[in-house]
């Protein structure tokens, strides 16, 4: 068994790699910022991911470290979070002695997923290269801190780039029309839409969008369960095979939007509609390093998603 200072703890992600740390028999050291996290097997530790002298007080003794702490589209934030706040826990393992494995969750983000063309499925080997905004801007960041430290100072890291996270009913508020029209995050949205479809927006009239390319045809892209994701912190935390190495992590395979669309359609009974989204580009992810080397074996496909997303719904009503 293991001590672990985790770092980003009581976020949506976070919550859950603290109870498969638990299930485990690991001994669990947070820092807890704005909010707490529940369970006496926690020790949490008030404070900050950029003041220093408490990432070193989480790491001390610890002998694996989970960077999980992020934050979104805030300039106010980003930087103090995701930037000073990774190079502090990096200080920290690298001072503190006995840290056999540092691992980072990173996002596909920080490879340009969306906004830049990727004719090629994209892997480990793909350039990083961030889409505009902070979020993508601090992965590629936290990332290239992370190698540096392996490189300089011989940190064992594993750094685990999952795809975008689904959850309970997170997939149907994706393929709603009225919660998806200018969002914060870039493309977790659909942008700037024709008047007509403005119009059905300010009447309240739901529909399910079909993401179309500039041609017109429907564009593919790639998510992956909080299940899976799980599953794969679970195959690469604590194993020696991980070191040194990046893993990308999704779904067993891509969706395409109006295949997607029609299912939820015939399920839900809402219409579908075409959004004309010219400045994104279909991508998928190569997930077979981490199967092969790892173990990785999502089960979550886009139906197996919907299906679960639906029970959610109509479970919480």
């Amino acid at each position: 068994m293991a001590t672990i200072a985790l770092f980003g703890g009581s976020g949506k992600i976070g919550r859950q790699v603290v109870a498969l740390a638990h299930s485990r028999g690991h001994t669990i050291r947070a820092l807890v910022h704005q909010h707490p996290i529940a369970g006496d097997y926690v020790t949490c530790i008030t404070g900050s991911v950029a003041e220093g002298a408490a990432c070193q007080e989480v790491v001390r003794g610890a002998e694996i470290v989970m960077q999980l702490a992020t934050t979104k589209e805030d300039a106010a934030t980003f930087f103090d979070v995701s930037l000073r706040g990774t190079f502090n826990i990096l200080e920290a393992c690298r001072f503190a002695g006995g840290v056999r494995q540092f691992l980072l969750l990173s996002g596909d983000a920080a490879q340009g997923i969306w906004f830049y063309p990727h004719p090629l499925p994209i892997n480990e080997e793909t350039p990083l290269a961030a889409y505009p905004g902070y979020y993508a801007f601090s992965k590629v960041m936290e990332e290239t801190m992370t190698r540096q430290y392996a490189i300089q100072y011989g940190l064992p890291a594993t750094i685990l780039r999952s795809s975008w996270v689904f959850e309970g009913d997170d997939l149907l508020n994706h393929f709603s029309l009225l919660k998806n029209v200018n969002p914060t995050e870039p493309g977790h949205g659909f942008g700037e839409v024709p008047r007509d479809v403005l119009k059905l927006v300010e009447s309240g009239q739901e529909r399910i969008p079909v993401l179309v390319d500039g041609a017109g045809n429907p564009l593919t892209r790639h998510i992956v369960h909080m299940d899976d994701l799980i599953h794969a912190v679970a195959c690469a935390l604590d194993n020696e095979q991980a070191l040194g190495r990046d893993y990308n992590i999704a779904a067993p395979e891509p969706f395409q939007y109006r295949q997607a669309a029609n299912y939820l359609s015939a399920q839900l009974g809402i219409p579908t509609i075409d959004i004309p989204s010219p400045q994104y580009h279909s991508f998928s992810i190569d997930i077979s390093r981490a199967r092969r080397e790892l173990g990785y074996a999502p089960v979550n496909d886009f139906r197996q998603m919907a299906d679960r997303a639906i029970a959610a719904r109509r479970t919480a009503r």
